[in-house]
């Protein structure tokens, strides 16, 4: 083998393992920066991994939502009309948040002071007008429909 050969031979590995290794440590920060989505049945079912951040979605719970007078702490229950969560978020809430929305909050869940899971919400997302439903919130609440027949008729 030439010295000339040598050389284009070492120049073209080093570029495969840089490249190579450029691309392992995208996924990599990919790989942590990932958000899973999760209906209160899952989370019910102790699917949730613990200890990582994820988003939770469903309808808000008509009659739970409760605010921390001279406060920005609001508490309220996310549902998919089989199981629910209890929510905190402290923070400004989004305009067309409200009872009977559907919503996607993201966070991480904790255990209350009475032992409960609570799940402690560091962003709340409630966007479009009010007849939007996020697909993620719609396919849940189908599912848990569907499981509620098949435990109905059952």
């Amino acid at each position: 083998m030439t010295p000339t050969r040598k050389r284009r031979l070492y120049a073209v590995l080093a570029i495969a393992v840089g490249v190579s290794g450029a691309v392992a440590l995208a996924l990599t920060a990919l790989n942590d920066n990932m958000l899973f989505f999760f209906s209160p049945a899952e989370v019910h079912a102790g699917e949730v991994p613990s200890g990582s951040n994820f988003r939770l979605g469903g309808m808000v719970l008509d009659g739970s939502v409760s605010r921390t007078p001279g406060d920005l702490k609001v508490r309220f229950v996310l549902t998919d009309y089989n199981k629910s969560v209890p929510v905190e978020f402290e923070g400004i809430l989004p305009d067309l948040f409200r009872e009977g929305q559907g919503i996607i909050a993201q966070g991480a869940l904790s255990t209350g002071a009475s032992g409960e899971q609570v799940f402690i919400a560091s962003e709340v997302l409630a966007k479009h007008d009010e007849t939007y439903m996020p697909p993620e919130v719609a396919d849940a609440l189908k599912k848990a429909e569907e499981a509620k027949e098949a435990a109905g008729d059952s």
